[in-house]
């Protein structure tokens, strides 16, 4: 792993028994997100992007292959240590927001200093400021059933960043939102992504959301089948060799775990 990498998979496969039958999710896959990165992990449902996703934030162990996070090999670290990995090192915005429906905005995005073992007023101070800069400093006592769908996922966005990690993850961010909304989060990523240098991968099946990223990573049956930076990808509309995407709905992540059922999203 070079010096640069916050995450990095080596050749890391995942397989699930299902009914007795092995069904494998990721067929040996590499890479490497560096600090500062914007990327966009693309492909149809069943790629295993997903997937990916999971083991990439520490959700998920890989059944065979290395992978290290914020240059932490996961391999033998108890449930504890990894909790305490993510904690440090990885924010995560999913689909569905997974905001607590009877806590406050700024109790939801303080939630994660909580496992910090900070204080209850510097939590507050620290998510109220999170607050402050996604643009809801005046929604802060709002729940989330008194908030839009993209207020409800800027409050997501402010609980990721609010332990300052070194990555986000972000499963299918606009999968909720109307197209204005959607807009307007990714910009806001983008924005995060560029003023605090806190790597952001998307994970997405919709094209024009992967173009906006400086990275694609396209998916394919398990596989990464292309890598490429925005320069050298091919004109919008036009899928990658190999790859192939679909239209009709959403891979979105429940925020804890990758069942079996889900295996090779």
């Amino acid at each position: 792993m070079t010096s640069e990498a916050a995450i990095e998979a080596i050749d890391v496969a995942r397989t699930y028994a299902l009914d007795g039958v092995s069904v494998p999710a990721l067929r040996g896959v590499s890479l490497s997100i560096g600090h500062g990165e914007h990327v966009a992990l693309v492909g149809p449902s069943g790629s295993g992007k997903s997937t990916l996703m999971h083991l990439l934030g520490g959700l998920d162990q890989p059944t065979s292959g290395r992978l290290r996070i914020g240059g932490r090999d996961v391999a033998g670290l108890t449930t504890a240590e990894m909790a305490h990995l993510r904690n440090a090192t990885i924010g995560f915005v999913f689909q569905s927001f997974h905001l607590l429906s009877r806590t406050s905005a700024l109790d939801n995005v303080a939630l994660p200093l909580v496992y910090r073992g900070m204080g209850a007023r510097e939590r507050r101070e620290r998510a109220g400021q999170m607050l402050e800069r996604v643009g809801l400093g005046h929604r802060v006592g709002h729940r989330p059933n008194q908030l839009s769908g993209g207020e409800q996922q800027r409050v997501a966005i402010a609980r990721a960043l609010v332990t300052e990690p070194v990555v986000l993850l972000a499963d299918e961010p606009t999968g909720n939102l109307d197209q204005a909304t959607g807009a307007a989060v990714l910009e806001l990523l983008e924005q995060l992504n560029t003023a605090e240098g806190v790597a952001v991968v998307l994970v997405t099946h919709d094209r024009e959301v992967a173009a906006r990223a400086r990275r694609q990573i396209t998916m394919r049956d398990g596989r990464i089948v292309s890598d490429t930076a925005a320069a050298d990808r091919p004109a919008c509309g036009e899928a990658p060799d190999g790859a192939q995407f679909d239209d009709a709905g959403h891979a979105g992540g429940d925020g804890t775990h990758t069942d079996a059922g889900e295996a090779g999203r």
